[in-house]
């Protein structure tokens, strides 16, 4: 399928990880130049590596998306490879256990400086890119922003508080943004977001797979019993709708949260 994207120059933020590593792959595929942006100068050159192993054209660039110094320089870095910017994907994030409740953490005791970080790396990760990078889709009066948020901002799972709440945040953020570009600057500039379900990757697995054993957790197992598909995604199931909403193809599209996830969201347990 031609998604007619060839030309075309997008921002990933995150892309050193799992789901953005392979949006990033599938749009170099298609022929659009990637500046990987990542907090890990490593992650980043090592995609941009694999792109190029697949003849597509991408930059590395080390950024912090939370610091909104570093996501300038960075944003500078890419004009100068790439000239513009037609498409910004914000997929940034994570959790961490210092905010995630156990037999070893009560809610009571998480303290505030960690739930702060957490909001902050999944929401500010999506608000400062789009300001700096928004700024060249309003003057240019076309553009697309991508936030991958997750089903956790859907429905807040349980032990993930600050997670859930910035991932609630970005799905608001979304949907005001999609109608602030709209109506102060183009309605050319759509913005959506992607809600991923379960996929076993680095910010997670600590708690669906025992370390020790490598087998499954109770919380695995209470994760698969809520999934009506009874299985784990993969980030390669993300890509289909990335490419979608960010081509013509969705050009009625904006303001939309996108559940990739099994069925979970419409699941009620019963």
């Amino acid at each position: 399928m031609n998604y007619g994207l060839e030309g075309k120059v997008a921002v990933i933020t995150g892309a050193g990880g799992a789901i953005c590593g392979q949006i990033a792959k599938a749009f170099a595929k298609e022929g659009v130049k990637v500046a990987i942006w990542d907090i890990s100068q490593d992650a980043a050159t090592e995609m941009v590596d694999e792109i190029l192993a697949l003849n597509g054209n991408a930059i590395a660039v080390q950024c912090d998306a939370c610091e909104k110094g570093r996501v300038e320089t960075a944003f500078k870095e890419t004009l100068s490879a790439f000239g513009t910017v037609d498409i910004l994907v914000n997929g940034a994030g994570g959790s961490r256990k210092e905010t995630t409740t156990s037999d070893q953490l009560a809610f009571f005791d998480i303290a505030p400086q960690d739930m702060q970080s957490i909001i902050a790396l999944n929401y500010l990760s999506a608000v400062l890119p789009s300001q700096t990078v928004g700024r060249i889709f309003a003057e240019k009066k076309s553009g697309v922003i991508l936030n991958i948020s997750s089903i956790a901002g859907i429905l807040p799972l349980t032990r993930a508080i600050s997670y859930s709440d910035g991932k609630a945040a970005v799905n608001s953020f979304t949907r005001w943004l999609a109608v602030h570009m709209a109506q102060e600057y183009s309605s050319d500039i759509r913005v959506n977001a992607i809600a991923p379900g379960f996929m076993l990757t680095k910010q997670n697995r600590f708690l669906l797979i025992d370390e020790k054993s490598g087998e499954m957790t109770e919380r695995g197992k209470q994760v698969l019993n809520s999934v009506p598909m009874a299985r784990y995604g993969n980030p390669e199931e993300i890509v289909g709708a990335a490419l979608w909403l960010v081509s013509e193809m969705a050009s009625f599209v904006t303001g939309a949260v996108i559940p990739i996830d099994g069925g979970y969201s419409a699941f009620s347990g019963v």
